[in-house]
């Protein structure tokens, strides 16, 4: 899959014309991927690259301004699961005031019809666009119809009664609730990164060893001590234990993501790991001293084995 970031044309390999579809993507939920099968099968028909057209930063993130909203995925991951669905291109310019004040007709004509080459997009209930979101699917349809593209709305999907978003997934999560998380992105949710070098007071005075991975300014939907499994060390998942948190009792202000591997004692500076949350243990908290805090993740690891087990 080919990753789009600032261009004035189209590669050669995909001008042809394109399916597109606009969106944030974030999490590739259930719905994310009706429209995404709705895509492929039309690039499929009419012999068109399948294109999606997303923005990193993303609009809400360029409005928040220091404040940026809870993200499932970062770029890198998002580009691993486009790819695996069979996406030919991502197109992802950073969101700026350029893009921010073109009028719903000119992000038609210079976007999707002059940049991309749009021959067809399709999107879900509810799409805005342009300034001030002044653009909706009568809109896309009109224009559509002056510049030579089709267009198509995918259906709502719903799980259990509730409509599918991105935002739903989020609130699952920060209610602790993976199950339903798991149901609204047909799968278990996953967060992960590069493994970097931490300050080494898991190994050396809690007896506990962790891959440490920065968030680097993702702001994590979920937080806590969790029974964890890790993605990309062997071949099947590791179990593991997890803490997603500042770190109060060392000190810390930054968020990280701490993973304690059972039985593994191998070098993973420089990895890329998928942590699976599968069950939280409890919130993180500021214990006296460190004593205090060994204590408690001996029953940490406990616990997660013995859910791990039975999961």
């Amino acid at each position: 899959m080919l990753l789009l970031r600032r261009i004035s044309r189209l590669p050669a390999s995909i001008d042809r014309g394109c399916a597109v579809t606009i969106g944030g993507f974030d999490g590739m939920h259930v719905g994310h991927q009706e429209v995404l099968g709705r895509v492929l099968k039309a690039a499929r028909e009419r012999n068109l690259a399948a294109l999606v057209f997303s923005f990193e930063p993303s609009p809400k993130e360029f409005m928040a301004r220091g404040a940026p909203p809870p993200k499932l995925m970062t770029l890198r991951e998002k580009c691993a699961s486009l790819n695996a669905a069979g996406v030919d291109a991502l197109y992802c310019p950073p969101f700026n005031d350029a893009i921010r004040t073109l009028s719903p007709d000119d992000f038609m004509r210079k976007l999707l019809a002059g940049l991309l080459n749009a021959w067809h997009v399709i999107q879900g209930p509810g799409f805005r666009f342009g300034y001030q979101r002044g653009g909706g699917m009568d809109e896309l349809a009109a224009g559509g119809r002056k510049l030579g593209f089709s267009v198509e709305q995918a259906p709502p999907v719903s799980v259990d009664g509730e409509r599918v978003s991105s935002t739903g997934v989020r609130r699952a999560l920060a209610a602790s609730d993976l199950a339903q998380a798991a149901r609204l992105l047909g799968r278990r949710y996953c967060m992960g990164g590069r493994v970097i070098h931490g300050l080494k007071i898991g190994a050396a005075k809690l007896g506990y060893p962790t891959a440490n991975i920065a968030l680097k300014g993702r702001v994590s939907p979920i937080d806590g001590i969790f029974a964890v499994r890790v993605h990309g060390v062997e071949d099947e998942p590791l179990a593991g234990v997890a803490s997603i948190g500042y770190r109060p009792t060392v000190g810390g202000t930054e968020k990280i993501l701490e993973a304690h591997i059972f039985d593994f004692s191998g070098d993973l500076y420089g990895r890329f790991l998928d942590i699976e949350p599968v069950a939280k243990l409890r919130d993180e908290v500021h214990f006296k001293n460190l004593e205090e805090l060994r204590v408690q993740m001996d029953r940490d690891a406990d616990q997660a084995r013995e859910l791990l087990r039975a999961a």
